[in-house]
């Protein structure tokens, strides 16, 4: 863990340094050696959150992108069950930083237990997979006829194949610097929607609450983009839309056949 409660105060590991866990109260001590990044551990083998992972320097680059005090926020469901989320906005999405490959039934009970929840995935984990995503996009149909918009088949892609059976949104981030990869809906053949999507933008939605951005993602998830899928996949025709996906400021008003 990145942070541990250090006399009340939350504060990353630093060398001799005792903390409390903010989960459970246990104790945990500060990692700080050469190789690996300093982290917080519970003494002993105890950990409270079987959903977390070792953390990477992929999961600390995404965490620093947001304010510290949206990072590792424990989320409490009804019931007092608990978990650690990496990432809570102000708006009360949970940004879920995954490197690591996880079941179909641990990440179902992850999206049932998180009402808001974004995935990123890292896609540099396996080797193959960046050139097996980019090739389903390429190979994929225009979605309206927007060339940037594909409907890609999961038949030679591993991510695809692992991300596809999800209701949450999930980007694929690829290592590029300008862009993640959105699988943003599912069709209703077991293909799903695939285009690039800008990372600047993404990070924007989420952290810079006071533009209006992070409102218009929520109602383009939850409402605009639902609809659409279904009103395209309903036309045996469908026209060719009228709108960027790259410009996501103008959504709201240009998101029509």
């Amino acid at each position: 863990m990145k942070l541990a409660l250090v006399n009340g105060q939350r504060q990353e590991a630093q060398p001799n340094l005792s903390g409390k866990c903010p989960a459970c109260d246990h104790p945990m001590v500060a990692k700080c050696g050469e190789f690996k990044l300093w982290h917080w551990a519970h003494q002993g083998r105890l950990f409270c959150d079987p959903w977390w992972e070792n953390e990477t320097e992929w999961h600390r680059g995404w965490k620093g992108q947001f304010p510290v005090d949206w990072q590792e926020i424990v989320h409490y469901a009804e019931d007092r069950e608990r978990h650690i989320a990496d990432v809570k906005t102000d708006r009360g999405w949970i940004l879920e930083f995954q490197h690591s490959y996880i079941t179909p039934e641990e990440r179902r009970s992850r999206e049932a237990f998180y009402p808001k929840l974004v995935w990123v995935v890292d896609g540099t984990r396996r080797k193959r997979d960046r050139a097996q995503l980019i090739r389903a996009w390429e190979e994929g149909v225009p979605f309206g006829g927007n060339s940037l918009v594909r409907k890609a088949f999961s038949d030679n892609c591993g991510l695809l194949r692992e991300w596809a059976g999800s209701n949450a949104p999930i980007f694929f981030d690829l290592g590029e610097m300008e862009r993640l990869w959105w699988l943003c809906a599912k069709s209703t053949n077991g293909s799903a929607y695939v285009h690039p999507f800008s990372r600047a933008q993404f990070i924007e939605w989420h952290r810079n609450t006071a533009t209006g951005a992070a409102r218009q993602f929520d109602e383009f998830v939850s409402d605009m983009l639902p609809k659409l899928i279904a009103d395209y996949e309903s036309r045996p025709r469908a026209q060719p839309l009228r709108w960027d996906p790259l410009q996501p400021r103008r959504l709201r008003r240009s998101f029509r056949f």
